[in-house]
Formats: C-alpha cells, sequence, structure tokens
C-alpha cells in the first residue's frame, strides 16, 4: 500500500515579475510513512516507503514566480501484509501544505499509470491534496503522477516544500485497503505520516 498521483495544466504568465529560475539539481529521496491499519481483527502498524525527486530555484527575488516539481516514482503494492492478502486499495489522498513565505498560484498534475482512475488535486485552506479514487490491485504495479506546484515567493525567507502529516491522527496519507483472511473480507481504514519528514526542496527569497 504506498502512494502518491497527478496534475494537469498549461500556465502562460506575463513577463512582468515571472523569474521562473530552473534548479541546477534535483534531489531525489525515499519517503518514509508510519502506517496504521484498523482491521476487524485488531490494529496493525506498518512501513510504507515511496521514491521521489523534488526540483525547486535554489533562490528568487521577492515577489518571483517560480515553480516546485516533485516527481514521484514507480511502486508496487505488496499481496500480502501482515499475513493478510491485500486484494486493492481505494481512495488513496496524499496532502501536501502550501509552502510557508509563498502565495499558492495554481497546481497540476501530468503522467501517472496503473491508478485505476484519473487523479485529482485539490488546495483548500492551505493544503493541496491529491486523491485517487482506484481500484489499485494488490500486487499491480503503478506509478503516481507529478506534481507541479506554480507558487509566489513572499518578501523575505525560505521557501520549504513538505509533505503533511505528523501522526497517526493527523496523518498526511490516507486509503482504503480491503484485505482478505481465510474467507473473511473486510476494508480497512489506513493512515500514515511521513516519518522523518525532512524539507524536499528549500528556496531563499532574496
Amino acid at each position: 500500500m504506498t502512494t502518491l498521483r497527478k496534475f494537469s495544466a498549461a500556465v502562460a504568465v506575463s513577463t512582468v515579475a515571472l523569474a521562473t529560475v530552473i534548479p541546477a539539481a534535483a534531489v531525489s529521496a525515499a519517503v518514509s510513512y508510519s502506517c496504521r491499519a484498523d482491521t476487524k481483527f485488531g490494529r496493525h502498524h506498518l512501513s510504507l516507503r515511496q521514491g521521489a525527486t523534488a526540483a525547486a530555484p535554489a533562490t528568487v527575488r521577492p515577489g518571483a514566480h517560480f515553480y516546485v516539481v516533485v516527481d514521484l516514482k514507480p511502486g508496487s503494492l505488496p499481496s500480502e501484509v501482515k499475513g493478510f492478502k491485500l486484494q486493492e486499495v481505494r481512495d488513496l489522498s496524499l496532502r501536501l501544505p502550501v509552502p510557508r513565505n509563498a502565495q499558492y498560484v495554481s497546481a497540476w498534475l501530468s503522467r501517472g499509470s496503473g491508478l485505476g482512475s484519473k487523479p485529482t488535486i485539490e488546495v483548500r485552506h492551505g493544503v493541496a491534496t491529491l486523491r485517487v479514487a482506484g481500484p489499485i490491485r494488490g500486487g499491480a504495479a503503478y506509478h503516481l503522477p507529478q506534481l507541479t506546484v506554480h507558487l509566489k515567493a513572499g518578501r523575505s525567507g525560505v521557501v520549504e516544500t513538505r509533505l503533511s502529516g505528523s501522526s497517526h491522527d493527523n496523518p498526511g496519507l490516507t486509503l482504503q485497503a480491503t484485505i482478505k483472511w481465510k474467507f473473511v473480507t473486510v476494508k480497512s481504514p489506513v493512515d500514515c505520516y511521513p516519518d522523518p519528514n525532512p524539507a524536499l526542496t528549500r528556496t531563499q527569497i532574496r
């Protein structure tokens, strides 16, 4: 059970105050999630990993427009978890907060495959939520979409891209897993948070 997925759009911005800086290099990371699954057979804890490459300008000027790109790597669902057969995953939601010291302009998804449905992105109350209705079958390969976020720099400070979530009760990744044990099939909610949660990108405003 792992995850993340897709944004879409084309951006045309006037050259006035548009200072898009192409980052010198992207940073690759393996994000570790601590997860809790509530099942009919009790509560179970597990770890999930999602590869990602993130890129953003190292520096921008105050008020400049710039882009953060998070490219989620291909993965595959396990066919068995903690002795239970994993049949499918649905209703996956991955959350990222809009960074401090920046104003959200727009966001879109691109690419992605094996997700069972078209992913969507929604930004409300300072949080971007990537949703994948699924289903993604147990044992199947998938590729979450690349996420691009268009931001406007504030007056000063540092803009850091991080994932949402600080505990199982304040998750940044949620999903519904259908599992089977012997002749019993149940749906189980899974709540995850990144642990640790380092900055994926860091942009200095100056």
